[in-house]
């Protein structure tokens, strides 16, 4: 399991098409449906997965970051958002302190951490090649910078903690000598890696000019096949997708926090909209469990 959290666990080996419309409909979702079972599904479909992705590192990420970023969120909001019927008490400004404020501070904190671990399992998955793969005749110029950008801040910390180490050999890390030698330090590793970020920018340019990217007719070799398996995920992602929003579209994940907090009756088919949601944000989750299991039992048959 540790070498498939490496490269992004079993999912990140479907087609690039099925990944990127896999997350295009949870992450829309984590950021749409404002329902408060809808984050928790959504919560903790994103949580479970990224554990499922990264494992302990996930786990630590969750609590240590997201976890807090949550509270304060969440205790931030009331103290400017005082509308709402049920008044709780009053702060001592006199702004009242309402029932509602509260829980949609809690609501708008769940939604971004979601989003947010939404986002890394996305990253860990839809690799710069598979954004190009997808994009790369349709809008080449823009699919190679979004790809660019979406891999530099993890390459960017990488070689920064490169330059950072090599610094320290020789004595000039932020670690090093007093107040103003630290400073000194912090800008010369600052400007080591602005230079090369910039050189590493034309270099890509340059390589990608030489290669006739983005020139009309150019072919481009390609290891992504749709098979079988994929076909099944797909449907198996649009069917659970269709009937998410479909029942959203129906009104039946309608809720309102002000003036007072009032949701649809739960029916049958609000029941089925979440049952389709929570199997959509889940489908990641048991290709993994299934692809294990497959595995584990080949080698019981060895």
């Amino acid at each position: 399991m540790s070498s498939t959290r490496r490269d992004g666990g079993a999912f990140a080996g479907y087609h690039p098409l099925v990944n990127f419309l896999y997350f295009v409909l949870v992450l829309l979702g984590a950021m749409i449906f404002m329902h408060p079972l809808a984050l928790t599904i959504s919560l903790a479909g994103a949580f479970t997965y990224s554990v499922v992705l990264s494992g302990k590192k996930a786990l630590k990420f969750n609590i240590k970051y997201c976890i807090p970023m949550m509270l304060i969120t969440a205790l931030v909001n009331p103290a400017f958002n005082h509308e709402g019927m049920t008044i709780l008490t009053y702060l001592r400004n006199g702004n009242p302190l309402t029932l509602e404020s509260v829980i949609y501070g809690i609501a708008a904190a769940a939604m971004i951490v979601t989003v947010i671990i939404w986002f890394s399992c996305y990253n860990a998955v839809m690799t710069s090649d598979k954004f190009v793969y997808l994009f790369g005749r349709i809008i080449p110029s823009l699919s190679l910078i979004l790809s660019m950008v979406l891999r530099f801040v993890p390459r960017f910390k990488e070689q920064i903690r490169v330059i950072s180490n090599a610094q320290k050999c020789v004595g000039r890390d932020v670690s090093n000598g007093g107040l103003l030698d630290r400073a000194k330090h912090g800008l010369k590793i600052l400007s080591i890696m602005i230079t090369w970020a910039l050189e590493n920018a034309i270099e890509t340019a340059d390589s990608m000019k030489s290669r006739g990217y983005g020139l009309p007719g150019r072919t481009a070799f390609s290891i992504f096949r749709f098979d079988k398996r994929d076909r099944k995920a797909l449907l198996a992602i649009a069917l659970t997708g269709g009937l998410t929003y479909g029942g959203a579209f129906a009104g039946t994940m309608y809720w309102r926090y002000f003036p007072s907090m009032k949701g649809v009756d739960i029916g049958f088919i609000s029941i089925l909209t979440f049952l389709a949601y929570g199997a959509l944000c889940m489908v990641p989750v048991a290709i993994q469990l299934w692809e294990e299991r497959t595995w584990k039992r080949l080698q019981s048959n060895i």
